[in-house]
């Protein structure tokens, strides 16, 4: 499957997250990530996603509080998630504003069919992803993977650009080494190198965008996680 939309997962679970993050991805989905409702809103504060895919129970404001509040805001189409399928909780799911509710356990073609049919219902919107991101004096463009300084083209291997994309389609938030190996390193040079191919792939990917890849400022490391694309 090919598609350009952007898809925010909310799931206290970060097991759940991982997994529904890689899955979604290979189906050709981008994908950012909120542990709770409070890192949710800090993320729709700056984006504009075309599908939410909430879990209904976590701690804290419940993902039919949050539903009912966005609704009251935007009209970014909401996906349920919940372990409770009992027909008053799936009404009171769909009353709070939600499109569609999927009880748990789920099987992820289920996740997909369902999410692609709410898709097919409503108005194509404007890509979140810009069209370029700026990291200091370089520009990314993201719909053509290429890095520019001014007018000049900066060269990236396949693999440097491999890695770029996917951390530009995350920015702002932390991405596992697992999930890079994952999603980059499946039949290519890396599937074997593991977390420090990645490391490896990583510190030379600084060299050509940070003015100091000693002091990353663009492409952190976020401790006992993975990388981070943060940008200007």
């Amino acid at each position: 499957m090919t598609t350009d939309a952007h898809l925010l997962i909310v799931d206290d679970d970060e097991r759940i997250r991982a997994l529904l993050g890689r899955f979604l991805r290979r189906n050709g989905f981008m994908v950012s990530m909120a542990r709770d409702a409070a890192q949710a809103r800090r993320l729709l504060a700056g984006l504009e996603f075309d599908l939410i895919v909430l879990d209904v129970m976590m701690p804290g404001e419940d993902g039919l509080e949050l539903t009912r509040d966005l609704r009251r805001r935007i009209q970014t189409p909401i996906l349920l998630l919940t372990a409770r399928g009992e027909t008053e909780d799936r009404i009171a799911g769909l009353e709070s504003g939600a499109d569609d509710y999927l009880p748990k356990p789920f099987e992820p073609r289920e996740l997909l069919l369902r999410i692609s049919a709410i898709l097919r219902r409503v108005p194509a919107v404007e890509i979140a992803q810009p069209k370029f991101l700026t990291l200091g004096q370089l520009r990314y463009d993201t719909d053509k993977g290429d890095l520019w300084q001014g007018d000049t083209p900066l060269r990236l291997t396949g693999t440097e650009s491999a890695l770029l994309r996917r951390l530009a389609a995350s920015r702002g938030q932390p991405v596992s080494r697992a999930e890079l190996i994952e999603d980059l390193g499946r039949g290519g040079d890396e599937a074997e190198g593991g977390e420090r191919a990645i490391d490896v792939q990583i510190t030379r990917l600084r060299r050509k965008i940070e003015p100091d890849p000693r002091e990353p400022r663009f492409l952190q490391t976020v401790r006992g996680t993975g990388y981070m694309l943060v940008v200007d």
